[in-house]
Protein backbone atom coordinates (compact mmCIF):
# COMPACT_ATOMS: atom_id res chain seq x y z
CA UNK A 1 0.00 0.00 0.00
CA UNK A 2 1.42 3.42 -1.08
CA UNK A 3 2.36 5.29 2.69
CA UNK A 4 2.11 8.86 0.93
CA UNK A 5 -1.60 7.97 -0.26
CA UNK A 6 -1.86 6.83 3.68
CA UNK A 7 -0.86 10.29 4.86
CA UNK A 8 -2.92 12.14 2.53
CA UNK A 9 -5.92 10.66 3.69
CA UNK A 10 -5.29 10.88 7.17
CA UNK A 11 -4.24 14.37 6.70
CA UNK A 12 -7.22 15.00 4.86
CA UNK A 13 -9.83 13.92 7.15
CA UNK A 14 -7.64 14.82 10.29
CA UNK A 15 -8.44 18.52 8.84
CA UNK A 16 -12.13 17.49 8.34
CA UNK A 17 -12.11 16.83 11.80
CA UNK A 18 -10.25 19.28 13.33
CA UNK A 19 -12.43 22.10 11.43
CA UNK A 20 -15.65 20.76 12.88
CA UNK A 21 -14.28 21.13 16.27
CA UNK A 22 -13.14 24.68 15.65
CA UNK A 23 -16.55 25.41 15.06
CA UNK A 24 -17.69 23.77 18.24
CA UNK A 25 -19.24 20.26 16.69
CA UNK A 26 -20.70 18.41 19.27
CA UNK A 27 -18.64 14.96 19.31
CA UNK A 28 -21.35 13.21 21.51
CA UNK A 29 -22.71 11.23 18.21
CA UNK A 30 -21.65 7.58 17.50
CA UNK A 31 -19.92 6.41 14.53
CA UNK A 32 -16.40 7.79 13.05
CA UNK A 33 -14.57 9.25 10.19
CA UNK A 34 -13.43 6.52 8.17
CA UNK A 35 -10.58 6.73 6.27
CA UNK A 36 -9.59 3.73 3.53
CA UNK A 37 -7.12 3.51 1.69
CA UNK A 38 -8.11 0.81 -0.90
CA UNK A 39 -7.02 -3.09 -0.72
CA UNK A 40 -9.89 -4.67 -2.57
CA UNK A 41 -11.40 -5.31 0.95
CA UNK A 42 -8.95 -3.89 3.31
CA UNK A 43 -9.55 -2.10 6.71
CA UNK A 44 -9.83 1.49 7.63
CA UNK A 45 -9.39 3.91 10.14
CA UNK A 46 -11.15 6.15 12.36
CA UNK A 47 -10.45 9.65 13.07
CA UNK A 48 -13.16 10.79 16.08
CA UNK A 49 -16.39 10.76 15.56
CA UNK A 50 -19.56 11.62 13.24
CA UNK A 51 -20.56 15.30 13.78
CA UNK A 52 -23.85 16.35 14.94
CA UNK A 53 -23.09 19.89 13.76
CA UNK A 54 -25.94 22.07 12.93
CA UNK A 55 -24.74 24.57 9.51
CA UNK A 56 -25.66 28.01 10.85
CA UNK A 57 -24.89 30.21 6.99
CA UNK A 58 -28.44 30.42 5.44
CA UNK A 59 -27.16 28.49 1.91
CA UNK A 60 -30.41 27.26 0.84
CA UNK A 61 -29.35 26.45 -2.89
CA UNK A 62 -26.28 24.72 -1.94
CA UNK A 63 -27.93 22.67 0.68
CA UNK A 64 -30.87 21.81 -2.04
CA UNK A 65 -28.25 20.84 -4.43
CA UNK A 66 -26.20 18.46 -2.04
CA UNK A 67 -29.39 17.12 -0.60
CA UNK A 68 -30.48 15.76 -3.89
CA UNK A 69 -27.58 14.65 -5.24
CA UNK A 70 -27.15 12.70 -1.81
CA UNK A 71 -30.75 11.26 -2.28
CA UNK A 72 -30.80 10.56 -5.97
CA UNK A 73 -27.88 8.64 -4.97
CA UNK A 74 -29.46 6.97 -2.06
CA UNK A 75 -32.30 6.01 -4.11
CA UNK A 76 -29.96 4.22 -6.91
CA UNK A 77 -28.84 1.90 -3.67
CA UNK A 78 -31.44 -1.10 -3.82
CA UNK A 79 -30.07 -3.22 -0.83
CA UNK A 80 -28.72 -1.95 2.55
CA UNK A 81 -28.26 -4.75 4.39
CA UNK A 82 -26.54 -3.48 7.24
CA UNK A 83 -28.37 0.01 7.69
CA UNK A 84 -25.44 2.03 6.54
CA UNK A 85 -27.66 4.76 4.81
CA UNK A 86 -30.17 4.82 7.70
CA UNK A 87 -29.44 8.14 8.74
CA UNK A 88 -29.45 9.65 5.55
CA UNK A 89 -32.68 11.80 6.12
CA UNK A 90 -33.19 15.77 6.54
CA UNK A 91 -31.07 18.15 5.58
CA UNK A 92 -28.20 17.91 8.31
CA UNK A 93 -26.25 16.24 5.27
CA UNK A 94 -22.77 16.43 7.15
CA UNK A 95 -24.08 13.90 9.97
CA UNK A 96 -24.73 11.28 6.98
CA UNK A 97 -22.90 8.37 7.83
CA UNK A 98 -19.77 8.15 5.47
CA UNK A 99 -20.25 11.36 4.43
CA UNK A 100 -17.60 14.29 5.33
CA UNK A 101 -17.44 18.05 4.73
CA UNK A 102 -14.96 20.06 4.57
CA UNK A 103 -16.75 23.38 4.86
CA UNK A 104 -20.16 22.25 6.89
CA UNK A 105 -21.28 25.84 6.57
CA UNK A 106 -21.26 25.68 3.02
CA UNK A 107 -22.17 22.42 2.73
CA UNK A 108 -19.06 21.43 0.79
CA UNK A 109 -18.51 17.66 0.46
CA UNK A 110 -14.65 16.78 0.94
CA UNK A 111 -14.63 12.82 1.18
CA UNK A 112 -17.22 9.98 0.85
CA UNK A 113 -15.61 6.50 2.53
CA UNK A 114 -18.28 3.65 2.08
CA UNK A 115 -15.61 0.64 2.56
CA UNK A 116 -17.47 -2.21 3.49
CA UNK A 117 -20.48 -0.94 3.72
CA UNK A 118 -22.09 -3.90 1.10
CA UNK A 119 -24.74 -1.77 -0.44
CA UNK A 120 -26.10 -2.90 -3.65
CA UNK A 121 -26.31 -0.32 -6.35
CA UNK A 122 -24.96 2.04 -8.86
CA UNK A 123 -23.28 5.08 -9.51
CA UNK A 124 -24.71 8.32 -10.22
CA UNK A 125 -24.55 11.33 -12.55
CA UNK A 126 -25.31 13.28 -9.23
CA UNK A 127 -22.50 12.88 -7.67
CA UNK A 128 -20.34 14.73 -10.43
CA UNK A 129 -21.45 17.70 -8.22
CA UNK A 130 -19.07 17.48 -5.75
CA UNK A 131 -15.73 18.75 -7.71
CA UNK A 132 -14.07 19.76 -4.74
CA UNK A 133 -14.49 16.15 -2.95
CA UNK A 134 -10.79 14.89 -2.57
CA UNK A 135 -11.30 11.27 -1.87
CA UNK A 136 -14.13 8.41 -2.64
CA UNK A 137 -13.75 5.32 -0.79
CA UNK A 138 -15.97 2.58 -2.05
CA UNK A 139 -14.78 -0.70 -1.91
CA UNK A 140 -16.48 -4.07 -0.74
CA UNK A 141 -19.79 -3.46 -1.69
CA UNK A 142 -21.64 -4.35 -4.67
CA UNK A 143 -22.20 -1.62 -6.66
CA UNK A 144 -22.02 -2.74 -10.77
CA UNK A 145 -23.34 -0.75 -14.11
CA UNK A 146 -20.21 1.63 -15.22
CA UNK A 147 -18.37 4.65 -14.15
CA UNK A 148 -20.88 7.83 -15.70
CA UNK A 149 -18.70 10.60 -17.55
CA UNK A 150 -19.46 12.97 -15.70
CA UNK A 151 -16.88 11.63 -13.25
CA UNK A 152 -14.99 14.08 -15.01
CA UNK A 153 -15.95 16.79 -13.36
CA UNK A 154 -14.26 15.53 -10.60
CA UNK A 155 -11.23 17.71 -10.57
CA UNK A 156 -10.08 17.58 -6.91
CA UNK A 157 -10.41 13.90 -6.41
CA UNK A 158 -6.81 12.67 -5.56
CA UNK A 159 -8.16 8.79 -4.52
CA UNK A 160 -10.41 6.53 -6.02
CA UNK A 161 -11.05 3.74 -5.01
CA UNK A 162 -13.66 1.16 -6.36
CA UNK A 163 -12.23 -1.99 -5.76
CA UNK A 164 -13.68 -5.26 -4.72
CA UNK A 165 -17.13 -4.64 -6.42
CA UNK A 166 -19.59 -6.27 -9.54
CA UNK A 167 -18.43 -3.07 -12.29
CA UNK A 168 -18.28 -4.10 -15.86
CA UNK A 169 -17.26 -2.55 -18.81
CA UNK A 170 -14.06 -1.36 -20.41
CA UNK A 171 -11.45 0.65 -18.87
CA UNK A 172 -12.89 3.97 -17.65
CA UNK A 173 -11.67 6.51 -19.82
CA UNK A 174 -13.34 9.74 -17.26
CA UNK A 175 -10.56 8.73 -14.84
CA UNK A 176 -7.98 10.25 -17.29
CA UNK A 177 -10.00 13.14 -17.25
CA UNK A 178 -9.29 13.79 -13.30
CA UNK A 179 -6.84 15.95 -12.48
CA UNK A 180 -5.90 15.30 -8.97
CA UNK A 181 -5.48 12.02 -9.28
CA UNK A 182 -2.90 10.24 -7.45
CA UNK A 183 -4.35 6.96 -6.15
CA UNK A 184 -6.54 4.17 -8.41
CA UNK A 185 -7.98 0.70 -7.26
CA UNK A 186 -10.18 -0.52 -9.16
CA UNK A 187 -8.73 -4.36 -8.64
CA UNK A 188 -11.22 -7.01 -8.54
CA UNK A 189 -14.30 -6.08 -10.25
CA UNK A 190 -15.01 -7.54 -14.26
CA UNK A 191 -13.43 -4.44 -16.49
CA UNK A 192 -12.13 -5.66 -19.77
CA UNK A 193 -10.38 -4.49 -22.76
CA UNK A 194 -7.14 -3.06 -23.00
CA UNK A 195 -5.36 -0.23 -20.60
CA UNK A 196 -4.95 2.99 -22.26
CA UNK A 197 -1.78 4.24 -22.73
CA UNK A 198 -2.28 7.51 -21.18
CA UNK A 199 -3.25 5.92 -17.36
CA UNK A 200 0.67 5.86 -17.31
CA UNK A 201 1.15 9.44 -18.50
CA UNK A 202 -0.61 10.08 -15.05
CA UNK A 203 0.91 11.14 -11.85
CA UNK A 204 -0.15 8.54 -10.00
CA UNK A 205 1.48 7.10 -6.84
CA UNK A 206 -0.58 3.89 -7.06
CA UNK A 207 -2.19 1.42 -9.86
CA UNK A 208 -4.15 -1.28 -8.75
CA UNK A 209 -5.67 -3.01 -12.28
CA UNK A 210 -5.59 -6.46 -10.67
CA UNK A 211 -8.32 -9.16 -10.59
CA UNK A 212 -10.20 -7.88 -13.92
CA UNK A 213 -10.50 -8.88 -17.13
CA UNK A 214 -8.34 -6.98 -19.10
CA UNK A 215 -6.65 -8.43 -21.98
CA UNK A 216 -4.10 -6.92 -24.95
CA UNK A 217 -0.81 -5.86 -24.15
CA UNK A 218 0.88 -3.76 -21.39
CA UNK A 219 1.83 0.13 -23.04
CA UNK A 220 4.72 0.39 -24.11
CA UNK A 221 5.08 3.26 -21.96
CA UNK A 222 4.66 2.02 -18.78
CA UNK A 223 7.79 3.27 -18.00
CA UNK A 224 6.81 6.51 -17.74
CA UNK A 225 4.73 6.09 -15.05
CA UNK A 226 5.82 7.61 -11.52
CA UNK A 227 3.59 5.02 -9.32
CA UNK A 228 5.53 3.34 -6.40
CA UNK A 229 2.89 0.75 -6.69
CA UNK A 230 2.21 -1.43 -9.60
CA UNK A 231 -0.51 -4.29 -9.58
CA UNK A 232 -1.23 -5.47 -13.26
CA UNK A 233 -2.03 -9.16 -11.79
CA UNK A 234 -4.46 -11.82 -12.92
CA UNK A 235 -5.91 -10.76 -16.28
CA UNK A 236 -5.65 -11.68 -19.72
CA UNK A 237 -2.68 -9.37 -20.64
CA UNK A 238 -0.60 -10.98 -23.20
CA UNK A 239 2.62 -10.03 -25.40
CA UNK A 240 6.36 -8.75 -23.78
CA UNK A 241 7.08 -7.04 -20.90
CA UNK A 242 7.75 -3.58 -22.29
CA UNK A 243 11.63 -2.77 -22.24
CA UNK A 244 10.89 0.74 -20.83
CA UNK A 245 10.60 -0.96 -17.31
CA UNK A 246 14.03 0.34 -17.15
CA UNK A 247 13.22 3.72 -16.93
CA UNK A 248 10.97 3.58 -14.37
CA UNK A 249 10.82 6.82 -11.55
CA UNK A 250 12.99 5.31 -8.58
CA UNK A 251 9.75 5.23 -6.41
CA UNK A 252 8.80 2.15 -7.53
CA UNK A 253 8.86 -0.35 -5.07
CA UNK A 254 6.77 -3.25 -6.05
CA UNK A 255 5.41 -3.92 -9.46
CA UNK A 256 3.21 -7.29 -10.29
CA UNK A 257 2.48 -8.87 -13.43
CA UNK A 258 1.68 -12.33 -12.07
CA UNK A 259 -1.31 -14.80 -13.79
CA UNK A 260 -1.55 -13.16 -17.15
CA UNK A 261 -0.31 -14.51 -20.49
CA UNK A 262 2.84 -12.79 -20.81
CA UNK A 263 5.25 -14.10 -23.12
CA UNK A 264 8.73 -13.03 -24.37
CA UNK A 265 12.39 -12.34 -22.57
CA UNK A 266 12.02 -10.67 -19.36
CA UNK A 267 13.73 -7.35 -19.90
CA UNK A 268 17.89 -6.15 -19.55
CA UNK A 269 16.06 -2.86 -18.22
CA UNK A 270 14.68 -4.65 -14.70
CA UNK A 271 18.14 -4.06 -13.24
CA UNK A 272 18.00 -0.29 -13.17
CA UNK A 273 15.14 -1.49 -10.63
CA UNK A 274 17.75 -0.74 -7.61
CA UNK A 275 15.07 0.32 -5.26
CA UNK A 276 12.20 -2.29 -6.10
CA UNK A 277 11.29 -4.41 -3.23
CA UNK A 278 8.84 -6.76 -4.72
CA UNK A 279 8.82 -8.11 -8.29
CA UNK A 280 6.37 -10.62 -9.32
CA UNK A 281 5.41 -12.24 -12.91
CA UNK A 282 4.93 -15.78 -12.01
CA UNK A 283 2.16 -17.96 -13.76
CA UNK A 284 3.01 -16.79 -16.88
CA UNK A 285 5.14 -18.05 -20.51
CA UNK A 286 8.53 -16.20 -20.23
CA UNK A 287 11.25 -18.15 -21.52
CA UNK A 288 15.39 -17.14 -22.10
CA UNK A 289 17.67 -16.87 -19.29
CA UNK A 290 17.59 -14.00 -16.36
CA UNK A 291 19.20 -11.27 -17.27
CA UNK A 292 22.61 -10.52 -15.48
CA UNK A 293 21.50 -7.38 -14.30
CA UNK A 294 18.92 -8.91 -12.06
CA UNK A 295 21.84 -8.77 -9.57
CA UNK A 296 21.75 -4.74 -9.00
CA UNK A 297 18.17 -5.47 -7.36
CA UNK A 298 19.83 -4.87 -4.50
CA UNK A 299 16.87 -3.72 -2.70
CA UNK A 300 14.61 -6.68 -3.55
CA UNK A 301 13.00 -9.04 -1.02
CA UNK A 302 10.42 -11.23 -2.97
CA UNK A 303 11.71 -12.13 -6.29
CA UNK A 304 8.68 -14.42 -7.83
CA UNK A 305 9.31 -15.96 -11.68
CA UNK A 306 7.59 -19.89 -10.62
CA UNK A 307 5.23 -21.18 -13.49
CA UNK A 308 7.18 -20.08 -16.33
CA UNK A 309 9.39 -21.38 -19.02
CA UNK A 310 12.71 -19.43 -18.26
CA UNK A 311 15.98 -21.50 -18.53
CA UNK A 312 19.74 -21.25 -17.59
CA UNK A 313 21.49 -21.43 -14.68
CA UNK A 314 20.76 -19.50 -11.56
CA UNK A 315 24.75 -17.82 -10.67
CA UNK A 316 25.78 -16.09 -7.41
CA UNK A 317 24.56 -12.60 -9.20
CA UNK A 318 20.79 -13.94 -8.70
CA UNK A 319 21.41 -15.56 -5.58
CA UNK A 320 23.84 -13.35 -3.40
CA UNK A 321 21.38 -10.66 -3.42
CA UNK A 322 21.32 -8.82 0.01
CA UNK A 323 17.66 -8.20 0.95
CA UNK A 324 16.41 -11.42 -0.35
CA UNK A 325 13.24 -12.79 1.86
CA UNK A 326 12.11 -15.19 -0.79
CA UNK A 327 13.14 -16.30 -4.12
CA UNK A 328 10.82 -18.71 -5.91
CA UNK A 329 11.60 -20.49 -9.30
CA UNK A 330 10.06 -23.31 -9.31
CA UNK A 331 8.20 -25.01 -12.59
CA UNK A 332 10.73 -23.87 -15.23
CA UNK A 333 13.50 -25.50 -16.85
CA UNK A 334 16.16 -24.02 -15.11
CA UNK A 335 19.15 -26.72 -15.18
CA UNK A 336 21.40 -26.13 -12.51
CA UNK A 337 21.85 -23.14 -9.77
CA UNK A 338 25.31 -21.73 -8.06
CA UNK A 339 26.71 -22.49 -4.53
CA UNK A 340 25.34 -19.45 -3.53
CA UNK A 341 22.33 -20.11 -4.02
CA UNK A 342 22.54 -23.64 -2.10
CA UNK A 343 23.24 -21.09 0.62
CA UNK A 344 20.19 -19.12 1.11
CA UNK A 345 18.04 -21.63 3.28
CA UNK A 346 21.00 -20.64 5.37
CA UNK A 347 20.61 -17.06 5.29
CA UNK A 348 16.74 -17.45 6.36
CA UNK A 349 15.74 -16.66 2.80
CA UNK A 350 12.79 -18.86 1.28
CA UNK A 351 14.04 -20.77 -1.84
CA UNK A 352 11.33 -22.76 -3.93
CA UNK A 353 12.99 -24.77 -7.34
CA UNK A 354 11.01 -27.34 -7.59
CA UNK A 355 9.94 -28.59 -10.98
CA UNK A 356 12.99 -27.43 -12.52
CA UNK A 357 15.69 -29.81 -14.72
CA UNK A 358 18.73 -30.03 -12.31
CA UNK A 359 20.24 -32.97 -11.87
CA UNK A 360 20.76 -34.55 -8.73
CA UNK A 361 17.97 -32.72 -7.16
CA UNK A 362 14.46 -33.92 -5.80
CA UNK A 363 11.25 -33.02 -7.34
CA UNK A 364 12.84 -32.10 -10.45
CA UNK A 365 11.09 -32.67 -13.62
CA UNK A 366 11.06 -35.68 -15.87
CA UNK A 367 14.12 -36.35 -18.00
CA UNK A 368 12.20 -36.15 -21.35
CA UNK A 369 10.66 -33.00 -20.83
CA UNK A 370 13.47 -31.38 -20.33
CA UNK A 371 15.37 -32.51 -23.55
CA UNK A 372 13.67 -29.97 -25.47
CA UNK A 373 14.21 -26.37 -23.51
CA UNK A 374 11.44 -23.88 -24.26
CA UNK A 375 12.48 -20.95 -25.88
CA UNK A 376 16.18 -22.14 -26.54
CA UNK A 377 16.32 -20.31 -29.99
CA UNK A 378 15.01 -16.95 -28.23
CA UNK A 379 16.76 -14.11 -29.10
CA UNK A 380 16.45 -12.08 -25.72
CA UNK A 381 18.72 -8.79 -26.30
CA UNK A 382 21.35 -8.75 -23.36
CA UNK A 383 23.98 -6.49 -22.58
CA UNK A 384 27.40 -7.65 -22.86
CA UNK A 385 28.34 -9.20 -19.41
CA UNK A 386 31.16 -7.46 -17.56
CA UNK A 387 32.18 -9.74 -14.41
CA UNK A 388 31.58 -8.35 -12.06
CA UNK A 389 28.57 -6.58 -13.22
CA UNK A 390 28.81 -2.80 -12.96
CA UNK A 391 25.32 -1.49 -11.62
CA UNK A 392 26.23 2.38 -11.63
CA UNK A 393 26.88 2.29 -15.37
CA UNK A 394 23.82 -0.03 -16.23
CA UNK A 395 21.95 3.07 -17.73
CA UNK A 396 24.62 3.93 -20.59
CA UNK A 397 25.21 0.66 -21.15
CA UNK A 398 21.48 -0.27 -21.83
CA UNK A 399 21.35 3.00 -23.98
CA UNK A 400 24.51 1.71 -26.03
CA UNK A 401 24.46 0.38 -29.49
Amino acid sequence: MAKKCFLLSFLILLYITVTKAAMGVDFSGSGGVGVGIGGGGGGGMWVGPVSNYVPTTDNPSRLNITYNALQAWKSAISDDPLGILRNWVGTNICSYKGIFCSDPDRFIIGGIDLNHANLKGTLVNDLSIFNEMTLLHLNSNRFSGVIPDTFKDLSSLQELDLSNNLFTGSFPSVILYMQSLIYLDLRFNSFTGSIPDELFNKRLDAVFLNNNEFSGQIPDNLGGSSASVINLANNKLVGNIPASVGFMSSNLKEILFLNNQLTGCIPEGVGLFTEIQVFDVSYNSLMGHLPDTVSCLSDIEVLNLEHNKLSGELSNLVCSLKSLVNLTVSYNFFSGFSQECSRLPNRNVGFDFAGNCIPGRDWQRPQPQCSEVPGSGLNCFRIPAVQPVVCGGMVENFGAP
